[in-house]
């Protein structure tokens, strides 16, 4: 039996990706590299530090600069993001539909705990939030599942206990590597990739989620 739910945050429940997308690009800018806009998706859902490591990596930048840049870029979507961002549609939906029954409700984020803080508190969604998980100093983000295993330790419930939602590839598949249900929200753009077939649900919208759609999650 499904008792708890495990929201993502980037790009779900708030729409900052493309706050960090330009964060990114600006600061990737400074060492004249250029992503397009397929290739960033690619790295959506890795932890800042990672990010910077593969694209590096990938454009042949010296490694030397790669803490400076991870320094700027969560400085500058944090900036962004507190003063830009706005909810997703359906993510009070979706926060208020499983508190009236009665769930725990968690937050699972590669995204430093400074963020996730600025998030909760600009979205006012405190109140709903049972425990707070960033994958900020663990050994491995996303898509290993260890934030997620944690956020359901924090509330004190199984894996198979846990219905989680995300927007990006790599945490659909730290949701399923945790033994967890699994619904994505993916972009517009992105919503008929054969990559999502993982997930135990794929919807165009948050607001889309009902309980018939929860029933069928639990069978």
């Amino acid at each position: 039996m499904l008792t708890t739910v495990i929201f993502d945050m980037d790009g779900l429940l708030i729409d900052s990706e493309p706050l960090w997308q330009e964060a990114g690009m600006e600061v990737m800018g400074r060492f004249n590299v250029k992503l397009t806009h397929d290739q960033y998706h690619t790295s959506t859902g890795l932890r800042t530090n990672e990010w910077i490591n593969h694209w590096f990596t990938h454009f042949g930048v010296n490694m030397v600069n790669a803490a400076e840049a991870e320094t700027a870029i969560i400085q500058k979507a944090i900036e962004k993001i507190a003063a830009r961002a706005m909810p997703m549609p359906g993510a009070e939906h979706a926060l208020r539909f499983f508190k009236e029954r009665k769930f725990k409700i968690g937050l699972a984020s590669s995204s430093p705990m400074a963020l996730i803080d600025v998030v909760v508190n600009k979205m006012q969604i405190g109140s709903y939030i049972n425990a707070r998980t960033s994958a900020e100093y663990l050994p491995y983000g996303k898509p290993h599942p260890q934030v997620y295993l944690d956020c359901a330790n924090a509330m004190g419930s199984l894996p198979a206990e846990c219905l989680c939602f995300e927007d990006s590839f790599n945490g659909m598949i730290a949701a399923k590597a945790a033994r967890m249900k699994c619904v994505v929200v993916p972009e517009r753009h992105q919503q008929q990739a054969n990559k999502w077939c993982v997930a135990d649900l794929k919807l165009s919208s948050l607001q889309n989620f009902n309980g018939l759609l929860l029933d069928g999650l639990e069978q």
